[in-house]
């Protein structure tokens, strides 16, 4: 029927247990579902919808870094355009990135009215990598939420672990979900009624696990609402010696584990746009509006350039914390300025005077993204060499593999039409070739996500490797 929900499936689970190859599986199986897929990554370089076997489904990429807090405004709007298809999709599948939390992506789907009417979400499909989960179970928040909140739970990889082990790992996700339908896997091999069409989400337990799961997460930790006249102004971000209006308790970032959004130092988000009023109605509205800019393209300004309100992302780029930018309003009136993760407040001066916020509040981030997992993403064209690839690829995993938890890439090897797929998980990786280049550019693209990350070294070693 027409007016019937659009069932959501989120796939997830931490780096390398194989979502994509679920993902893959699903959509060239013979289920004759018109599906759609949406995907998100944590990485510099898009590389997962290069992974994506081609296929008639729709792909969309939310490449964000981090989906934490940027999903809801980046889910809405792909959602919203979904929505105003003339053909009914029978489901949608959400991929999240490996260190994703997915509360936030499932909250999406309560906390929108519209989202709340139009699409139902079916289940959380956590795959879990029975080789190497152990070793993110005590250290990785993410890997306990996402064992925590699903609702079906791959066991993936059960080729590689000893039959006692597997019964081990078993009995204690189950300790820590017992209400999730448990399934083992190779290559991530079971069956489409597991995953789709379930019915398996329960709200009541999702709100059991986390109090705060119905209260929306924001991207910004701070927004206040400010009366301003017309005319040039300056908006500037860390301290200065004079009294700024603006010591509003909490504004230091001092008790939050989260960082600027787009994850670069010196660099701080910044939306400012109008409100009709400061009724809590107009507020909210604006609130729920910067949601949305905050997923979207940024405009990147130095210290000392010119910005304007409106629906474009300010990624205002800091000298050692700081910065002063020349804010143009043309239209007298009240705007709200919302300030993205940091740890530097944000101050308006109007024609050498401050002004103060006739409203503010602070939001609080409660996701504790692993600090010290980071990313490299390499990209270059041009051919590698494949005896050179193969000694350095295996040589890196000898000696930094307990470092490295995801590697990722397409490239172009010499000698060969096809496109080398490569995938690793700590000291395990496998390449295959898959399909002809075609007209494709013949580009390489790879990733790593882990910790102690040799960027140098890492792009060095790669470029040693080209033809």
């Amino acid at each position: 029927m027409p007016d019937t929900p659009i069932p959501i499936t989120v796939l997830t689970g931490f780096l390398g247990a194989g979502k994509t190859t679920l993902l893959n599986r699903i959509l060239t199986e013979q289920h004759g579902k018109k599906l759609a897929v949406i995907e998100n990554e944590f990485g510099e370089v898009g590389v997962d919808n290069q992974l994506v076997i081609s296929s008639e489904e729709e792909l969309f990429e939310m490449n964000n870094g981090c989906i934490c807090c940027s999903v809801r405004g980046d889910l809405i709007r792909i959602l919203g355009r979904l929505m105003k298809r003339k053909d009914r999709l029978d489901g949608i599948l959400i991929e999240t990135t490996g260190l994703a939390d997915p509360g936030p992506v499932a909250q999406t789907f309560f906390t929108d009215d519209e989202m709340r009417t139009r699409f139902r979400l079916d289940s959380i499909v956590t795959v879990v990598d029975a080789k190497h989960i152990w070793q993110h179970l005590d250290d990785s928040p993410e890997a306990k939420k996402q064992i925590g909140f699903a609702d079906v739970l791959i066991l993936n990889k059960t080729d590689l672990v000893p039959p006692a082990e597997l019964d081990k790992l078993e009995a204690r996700i189950r300790k820590m979900n017992s209400a999730a339908k448990v399934y083992r896997a190779q290559n991530s091999n079971v069956p489409l009624s597991a995953v789709l069409d379930v019915g398996g989400f329960n709200l009541s337990r999702a709100t059991e696990l986390d109090p705060k799961f119905m209260q929306p997460q924001y991207p910004f930790e701070w927004a206040g609402a400010y009366a301003l006249p017309a005319g040039t102004h300056e908006l500037v971000i860390g301290h200065c010696n004079h009294d700024h209006g603006h010591d509003h308790e909490g504004h230091d970032h001092g008790g939050h584990d989260h960082h600027h959004h787009n994850g670069n130092a010196n660099e701080l988000d910044v939306a400012i746009l109008p409100v009709k009023s400061l009724d809590e109605k107009d507020l909210a509205t604006t609130r729920d509006a910067a949601v949305l800019v905050f997923a979207d393209w940024e405009n990147r300004a130095k210290s000392g350039d010119t910005i304007a309100p409106g629906g474009t992302l300010q990624r205002l780029l800091l000298d050692e914390g700081s910065g002063r930018y020349k804010l143009k309003i043309d239209q007298p009136g009240f705007y709200m300025a919302f300030e993205g993760c940091g740890e530097d407040p944000l101050h308006i001066q109007v024609v050498g005077e401050n002004a103060r916020p006739g409203w503010q509040q602070d939001y609080e981030h409660n996701h504790s993204h692993e600090d010290d997992v980071a990313s490299v993403g390499l990209t270059s064209p041009g051919n590698l060499d494949s005896k050179k690839l193969n000694d350095w690829i295996s040589e890196l995993l000898r000696t930094k593999g307990g470092d490295i938890y995801r590697m990722k890439g397409v490239l172009s090897v010499k000698g060969s039409d096809k496109r080398l797929v490569f995938q690793g998980v700590h000291m395990l990786f496998d390449a295959k070739f898959d399909r002809p280049w075609g007209a494709d550019p013949r580009t390489n693209t790879l990733v790593f996500i882990g910790k102690n990350l040799d960027r140098a070294g890492l792009t060095e070693a790669f470029k040693a490797c080209l033809t």
